[in-house]
């Protein structure tokens, strides 16, 4: 079976939201179809059937969560010693040579991926182009809007 790459922190809010799942969603539903059964008739209980897709939702998610930590190649990026060049959970600061503006990206796993707070899943484009990369090359990504050209101007390990 397949890895699957993630960080340390990724891992770790995965492991934290299946601890909530399990420690507080599972029981607080447990209880809601209970309170819905001791009301009577099942058939026409909005709030049974509410409280059964809730578990089904839950009980999907632990399920899903813990398939993927069971599969997880957890990478820690203050362990990585890779000389400068991008991989996998390595923050990447960029300038587009077009505009000159400059981003910052952090490459994780797909479950981490939030380009809003710099990072960009390890399948995405930009990502892809970056892989291998070092300080001073030119990583060339096709955006929607065209062929975007990218300098690395410095690689980190955070």
């Amino acid at each position: 079976m397949a890895t699957l790459p993630i960080t340390k922190r990724g891992a770790e809010k995965l492991k934290a939201e299946l601890h909530q799942l399990k420690a507080f969603e599972r029981p607080w539903v447990i209880n809601a179809i209970a309170e819905a059964r001791a009301q009577g008739d099942l058939s026409e209980n909005a709030e049974y059937e509410s409280a059964k897709d809730k578990q089904g939702f839950v009980e999907g998610r632990i399920q899903e969560i813990e398939g993927k930590l069971s599969v997880a190649q957890v990478i820690d990026p203050a362990d990585l010693h890779a000389s400068g060049r991008v991989v996998f959970a390595a923050t990447v600061a960029l300038e587009d040579e077009e505009s000159g503006q400059q981003v910052t990206y952090q490459i994780v796993g797909e479950d981490e991926a939030d380009i809003k707070l710099g990072l960009v899943n390890i399948n995405s484009p930009i990502a892809r182009a970056l892989i291998g990369k070092e300080e001073g090359d030119v990583a060339e990504v096709q955006a929607p809007g065209g062929l975007r050209r990218y300098e690395v101007m410095k690689v980190s390990y955070l």
